[in-house]
């Protein structure tokens, strides 16, 4: 996690407070208690029908699904950060058809993207897929994109969620490749505050490079969320994170001024496995 990070949060097994890993709380009555007009967040560092064998859907795209609260959601594909990659398409529109929901696919790059965009306000799922974030935030803001998800996210009843690029795209700032090397970048829709990294174990370059920037003030603290693993916000507050397998992790990195921290701590939280 490089030379400045210093792992933190309980005596347990790194990744774990207090030693302990919860089951799963019952989403669906969680979102319950919220309301119906809950705005649900999940940002995810990977994972999903995206880096599954065979495309095949799982527990994190399922537990998307649930917290929806409804018997048949409306789930908007947004593979813009890919260039809307037909491949990819065709591989969440597979995942997808086996969970009982239906489909729509946000498209930009084949002109005509009116359309595409005003269906958002009718989305109960909006998943946006992986790939350039600094190029994905771009095609939204010139084609109203980002107006249409601030508004979706306002009018409440949805979720909002996403697996790498797709889970930088909601905070203020994250750690991108889309430049080459990993950078520092704040330019996100700013719905979350902070930043995020994903892939926090997939690249080695990554995590201390996220590190560094929140140690230095390049970006503001946040998360950083292993492949399988992700923040779910409801109503704008951190209050599950989540895994599809033991040992896939989300830590919290917030500056430091503690002379023993480098100018970093970074906390393993309590996950719960799907």
């Amino acid at each position: 996690m490089g030379t400045n990070a210093r792992a933190g949060g309980g005596n347990g097994p790194p990744g774990q407070i207090g030693g302990s890993l919860r089951s799963s709380p019952g989403p669906r009555d969680a979102s319950a208690k919220m309301g119906r007009m809950t705005t649900h967040i999940v940002a995810m560092g990977g994972g999903g029908f995206s880096m599954s064998p065979f495309g095949a859907p799982t527990n994190l795209d399922r537990y998307l699904v649930e917290i929806s609260g409804k018997s048949s959601p409306l789930v908007c594909f947004a593979p813009t950060a890919s260039a809307d990659d037909p491949v990819y398409i065709n591989k969440f529109l597979l995942a997808y058809s086996t969970l009982g929901v239906r489909t729509m696919v946000l498209t930009l790059w084949g002109g005509g993207s009116a359309a595409s965009v005003a269906r958002i306000a009718e989305a109960d799922i909006l998943l946006v897929g992986g790939g350039h974030t600094v190029n994905l935030i771009a095609l939204w803001q010139a084609h109203g994109v980002d107006k249409a998800v601030k508004a979706r996210a306002a009018a409440g009843d949805v979720v909002l969620a996403g697996m790498s690029a797709g889970g930088s795209c909601w905070y203020e700032g994250c750690i991108t490749d889309s430049f080459g090397d990993f950078r520092a970048w704040r330019g996100g829709l700013g719905i979350l505050p902070g930043s995020f990294c994903p892939h926090f174990d997939g690249e080695a370059e990554r995590a201390p490079a996220y590190t560094d920037a929140v140690a230095s003030g390049d970006l503001p603290g946040g998360y950083g969320a292993d492949d399988g693993a992700g923040v779910h916000y409801i109503a704008g507050v951190p209050t599950n994170f989540i895994a599809e397998a033991p040992g896939q992790r989300v830590y919290r990195v917030m500056p430091s001024d503690l002379p023993t921290s480098s100018g970093v701590l970074v906390e393993p939280q309590q996950m719960t496995l799907l």
